[in-house]
């Protein structure tokens, strides 16, 4: 009993040590994803965009940063 209630010591530390980071890591890669979507949805011009402007000329962001655009 004194062994299993060791290993769940030792579990219950690390996963109270590891937690920030893997909550920090998900709320990262939403975060980029949010961001992707986004870019993508700037760089796909609609029909409506097109009409308002005059010869077509559409926007493109650069890709290496979404912080240059």
């Amino acid at each position: 009993m004194n062994l299993f209630l060791d290993y769940l010591t030792v579990t219950a530390l690390f996963a109270f040590v590891a937690l920030p980071a893997v909550v920090g890591l998900l709320r990262e890669r939403r975060i980029t994803r949010q961001l992707r979507d986004t870019e993508r949805r700037e760089a796909a011009p609609t029909e409506t965009e097109d009409a308002a402007r005059p010869g077509g000329v559409t926007r493109r962001l650069n890709g290496r940063s979404w912080a240059k655009a």
